[in-house]
């Protein structure tokens, strides 16, 4: 498995790099079999560690956790926690689903976009109704079930995730509504 453990303008020594990898070898063993890569990112946010972590597995669906501690180890120590809970869950959902994912999950390009709030208040009108482009970048649609499309989104903790549905080949989304409960868009082709 490929690791790559990076430190955002703080230095990460060999030893912190060494208790990652084993940590999160002895996690991925426990509860993913064919782990592709994991990116591991430290960072500071004021007085606090902050430790993200991705891990990608072979059938295509990535897992993410994100914690923070005042200890750069502890940052780490809560973030394993997260991903070994997200990966013990994502085990347990294959398991009940009875089916196994022979092929890799397919995907397909497409851009992501960050629009820009206004900030106007609702009594002042805009000089412009377009909104502003403050960031895109390149995304994947994967091919899935609905079911694998509900457990990558609740591994990412997204909201609302964007995939390719296997059965209809049309695109759907899945989000999560108000209510706690998923909610599932798939378009009628309109004759």
């Amino acid at each position: 498995m490929r690791y790559q453990i990076s430190g955002q303008q703080i230095d990460i020594g060999e030893a912190l790099q060494n208790h990652v990898r084993n940590e999160l070898n002895v996690i991925i063993q426990k509860y993913a079999e064919r782990p592709v890569g994991a990116t591991i990112s430290f960072s500071k946010d004021a007085h606090e560690f902050v430790c993200e972590a991705t891990v990608h597995l072979s059938t295509g669906l990535t897992a993410q956790a994100k914690a923070r501690a005042v200890e750069i180890y502890a940052a780490f120590d809560n973030c394993g926690e997260k991903m070994e809970k997200q990966l013990r869950r994502y085990k347990r959902r294959l398991k009940d689903h009875h089916k196994e994912r022979v092929e890799p999950v397919a995907l397909f390009g497409a851009s992501q976009y960050i629009l820009e709030s206004a900030g106007q208040s609702e009594e002042s009108e805009p000089d412009s109704l377009a909104p502003v482009i403050i960031a895109e970048t390149a995304t994947g649609i994967q091919n899935l079930s609905v079911g694998e499309a509900v457990m990558q989104m609740e591994l990412a903790g997204a909201p609302v995730l964007v995939f390719q549905n296997e059965g209809s080949k049309g695109i759907n989304v899945v989000y999560r509504r108000d209510d706690g409960n998923i909610g599932w868009i798939e378009p009628q082709t309109v004759t």
